[in-house]
C-alpha cells in the first residue's frame, strides 16, 4: 500500500485516538529540528553536570540530530503515560526515618519494556491505515533527548526542575517515542507556566537544581542511588536521608502537580511491598531474595551492592537504635568493599549520636 496519498491530517488525529485506547494519556506530534537544544545540551556536557553518565557523551551528535540516529527520520512521535501509584503516602514515609523511601516510579513494573510494547502496537496501527513506513519506538533506550522533543510536541514544558510539566497532568509521567518517516502535520509547542515559582529548587536536599532549567546531576539524589556505581561522596550522605532509591521532592512540591491523577495502569502499581518499606528489612534481603523481589523492576539495575550501600547510608541517616548497629555490624565483613565502607560510615553516624550503645 503506497502512502503518498494519504491524508496525514487525519491520520495524526487517528493515531492520538489510537494512542490514548493503548493507555497514553495524550500525543504529540513534532519535527525533528533540536538546535535550540543542542547548544544547551552540549554546554551541560561541558560543564561536566553529567558526572559518570557516560553514555551521555556517546553517539556523537545522534542524541540532537534525530536523522543521524535513524536515517529517513522527519517526525517525532511523543507520548506520555501517566504513571502516579495510588494511596502512596509520600510525606508520611519520607519523614519516618526508619522507612526506605523509593521513587514512585520504581514502585511497580519497569516501564521501558511496557512503553516499548504499547509503541508498537501503535506503529503496527499506523502501518495498517498508512502502509509500509521507517520507524523505530523508544522508551529511554536510546540516544534521545526525549523532554525536548515532549516540549517541542506541546506536551508540556520543561520545568525549572528539568522535568516536563503538563499544565491538566503534573509531572507524574513516562514519556516514549516513535522516529518516523511520515510528513505528519506537527504540533505546536506549550507556553512556560513556571512563572516566579522556585519551590522545586529551594526544596532540593542537595541544591541539585543550582538554577532555574540547570541540574547538576552530580548532586542530585537520583543520581548518586541509582546512577552512580562507586562511593556516595560524604558531604551528600547525610542529605540523602531514608531516600534509598532516587527522590521525588522536585516534583512533590510542584504546584501543577496538584492536577496529577493516579494511574489505572496496573502495572504501575506498587509490587512487593515497597511503598512504605522497613529500612531494616531491606537490609536484611540477601541477593538472591533482592533478584527475586525486583524481578521486573527498575530497580534490579542497580544491583545488590549498590542497594545495600544505599540502605546503610540511611541507616546512619536513622536515630540512634541498637537494632540499626546490630544491624550494621553484621555487614561489616561483607565481600563488597563499597558495601563495608558505607556500613563503617553509617556505625560512626549511629555511635555518634549516642555514643555508650557501641
Amino acid at each position: 500500500m503506497s502512502n503518498t496519498n494519504l491524508d496525514f491530517q487525519q491520520l495524526a488525529l487517528d493515531i492520538k485516538d489510537w494512542g490514548k485506547n493503548l493507555g497514553f494519556q495524550q500525543i504529540g506530534i513534532t519535527d525533528i529540528d533540536l538546535s535550540t537544544y543542542e547548544a544547551r545540551f552540549l554546554e551541560w556536557l561541558a560543564q561536566g553536570f553529567h558526572g559518570e553518565m557516560r553514555y551521555m557523551e556517546q553517539h556523537g551528535s545522534k542524541r540532537y540530530r534525530p536523522d543521524e540516529l535513524i536515517p529517513g527520520t522527519i517526525r517525532i512521535i511523543s507520548t506520555r503515560m501517566d504513571y502516579l501509584p495510588p494511596d502512596t503516602d509520600i510525606p508520611k514515609v519520607l519523614q519516618n526515618p526508619h522507612k526506605g523511601f523509593i521513587s514512585r516510579y520504581a514502585l511497580g513494573r519497569d516501564y521501558h519494556k511496557l512503553i516499548r510494547k504499547r509503541l508498537t502496537q501503535l506503529a503496527t496501527q499506523i502501518t495498517e491505515a498508512a502502509g509500509t513506513f521507517g520507524y523505530r519506538t523508544f522508551a529511554d533506550s536510546a540516544p534521545v533527548l526525549e523532554k525536548p522533543l515532549a516540549e517541542k510536541a506541546g506536551l508540556g514544558w520543561i520545568g525549572k526542575h528539568t522535568n516536563v510539566i503538563n499544565r491538566q497532568a503534573g509531572s507524574w509521567f513516562f514519556l516514549g517515542e516513535i522516529y518516523t518517516t511520515l510528513p505528519l502535520p506537527i504540533d505546536e509547542p506549550v507556553k512556560n507556566h513556571c512563572g516566579t515559582c522556585s519551590a522545586c529548587i529551594d526544596v532540593c536536599p542537595t541544591q541539585a537544581i543550582i538554577g532555574p532549567y540547570q541540574l547538576d546531576a552530580r548532586r542530585c539524589i537520583s543520581y548518586l542511588t541509582i546512577e552512580l556505581r562507586g562511593s556516595i561522596p560524604i558531604e551528600f550522605r547525610s542529605m540523602l536521608g531514608n531516600r534509598i532509591y532516587g527522590c521525588d521532592d522536585c516534583q512533590l512540591v510542584c504546584p501543577w502537580n496538584r492536577f496529577a491523577k493516579p494511574t489505572d495502569e496496573k502495572d504501575f502499581h506498587p509490587r512487593h511491598g515497597l511503598t512504605s518499606p522497613e529500612l531494616l528489612d531491606l537490609f536484611a534481603w540477601s541477593e538472591a531474595m533482592f533478584l527475586s523481589k525486583t524481578e521486573g523492576s527498575p530497580i534490579r539495575r542497580i544491583g545488590h551492592e549498590c542497594w545495600l550501600r544505599n540502605i546503610a547510608v540511611a541507616l546512619g541517616n536513622a536515630p540512634a537504635d541498637p537494632a540499626i548497629v546490630h544491624a550494621l555490624k553484621q555487614k561489616l565483613n561483607h565481600p563488597s568493599d563499597l558495601v563495608k565502607e558505607h556500613v563503617a560510615w553509617a556505625l560512626d553516624q549511629q555511635e555518634a549520636k549516642n555514643p555508650f550503645q557501641g
